[in-house]
């Protein structure tokens, strides 16, 4: 045999070896948008105009808030049904309380079967509109890694302890040992050095855009929608903008696109 072919040879046995240990990557596209219960800045409810903006960033995992369910301000519209629809995406939904003969919470949106959905109830003071988290479990394509995905509208109010309270919380029932890849969107109604952020930086990276755009279009100064992830080590961002949509509703979305290099998990349940 040749030098030249030997060299192949081991090149082929060696790139084979190293396919066969190194997990391949894969990519996910998240998208964290407060929809205003389906309103626009123009006071119009056009679920059509959210769902281009939705489908504009070619989103794999959506997590959405404010979202009406059969209420009346929605002239009982099923919001997040809709929006799964008019996207093609699979979509699941997370009351957090009773509205206007409905309900309203937050809703995920997939590209990914839902292999596991659960809504947990995060601590609010009785004077309060009651919150809430929405985790699902999917798996990337058919081979890749299995993902928990969590969405959430923390408290909105002066009182920083609420919500506080809150990511603690989060952080009670999302942080495991386990290796899962694990992502957390939402509305957190917290800047990116306040107090509650503070709380999640011991467990998760947060990988949204670190300069805030310019105002929303209420006015309001600051960002407080976020994309965290961990573990840490095995995420790589590969594109983090707030999306240009300014009239859809009062809130823009944030758009992340992740690769995960770690390796393929199983799904584990918690008791």
């Amino acid at each position: 045999m040749s030098r030249s072919s030997t060299s192949l040879l081991f090149f082929t046995l060696f790139w084979s070896a190293t396919a066969a240990t190194t997990p391949a990557p894969y990519t996910v596209r998240v998208l964290t948008y407060n929809i205003h219960h389906g309103e626009g800045m123009d006071g119009e409810f056009d679920l059509p105009r959210l769902a281009r903006v939705i489908e504009s960033t070619q989103p794999d995992l959506v997590a959405l808030q404010e979202v009406d369910q059969g209420t009346k301000r929605a002239s009982g519209v099923n919001q997040l049904t809709e929006l799964a629809r008019l996207t093609r995406l699979h979509g699941v939904f997370g009351k957090a309380m009773d509205f206007q003969g409905g309900g309203y919470g937050i809703g995920v949106l997939s590209r990914w079967p839902l292999r596991h959905v659960d809504v947990h109830p995060l601590p609010d003071p009785q004077d309060r509109e009651p919150r809430t988290s929405l985790t699902v479990a999917v798996r990337i394509n058919k081979n890749g890694p299995l993902i928990q995905f969590t969405n959430t509208h923390l408290d909105s109010g002066r009182d920083v302890f609420n919500r506080m309270a809150q990511a603690s919380e989060l952080n009670r029932v999302l942080v495991r040992d386990d290796g899962l890849p694990a992502i957390l969107a939402g509305d957190l109604n917290s800047g990116l050095r306040t107090e509650v952020m503070q709380i999640f930086d011991n467990d998760w990276a947060n990988v949204a855009p670190e300069d805030p755009p310019p105002p929303v279009p209420t006015g309001r100064p600051g960002r407080v929608d976020h994309v965290l992830v961990r573990p840490f080590n095995h995420w790589k961002v590969l594109e983090s903008t707030v999306v240009d949509a300014p009239i859809a509703s009062d809130h823009r979305p944030v758009l992340v696109v992740l690769q995960w290099n770690g390796e393929n998990t199983r799904l584990t349940t918690r008791h």
